[in-house]
């Protein structure tokens, strides 16, 4: 096989990549969710608490835990990925910028990531292997 031949394959699976991003991703996000309400696979930090019911932390661990779930499953991605993109630059600069203006210095890597990877699929959908692409045949 040539060099050109094999890059040609490896190009192809991109949008089943995109698929398998979009899952892995949102499993870790799932987790931000799990653990503010329902402190698992663990609690909150400093305590090990969950959020209390209501709160915008509470909200927030609600659209991550479910919200995380139907994009683990490509289910209205975009919609849904929109939303998690906007609830993740609210995250940003309400509760991370306010500590510095590096992302790395004030821990909001992962907000910032997070936005601009659900704000992608908000544009790009789901991928082949999801809930949306099943329903569209």
């Amino acid at each position: 096989m040539s060099r050109s031949n094999s890059i040609s394959r490896w190009v192809n699976f991109g949008p089943q990549l995109q698929s398998v991003l979009r899952i892995v991703a949102a499993f870790m996000f799932m987790q931000s969710g799990t653990m503010k309400l329902f402190a698992w696979p663990m609690g909150m930090p400093p305590n090990g608490s969950t959020a209390e019911f209501g709160t915008q932390i509470w909200i927030g661990g609600v659209l991550e835990a479910f919200g995380g779930l139907m994009l683990l499953i490509g289910w209205l991605t975009r919609p849904v990925a929109f939303i998690l993109a906007g609830e993740m630059a609210v995250a940003y600069f309400q509760f991370h910028q306010p500590k510095g203006f590096w992302p790395v210095e004030n821990g909001g890597v992962s907000a910032v990531v997070y936005c601009f990877l659900w704000l992608y699929y908000s544009a790009a959908g789901a991928g082949p292997w999801s809930v949306d692409a099943w329903k569209s045949k």
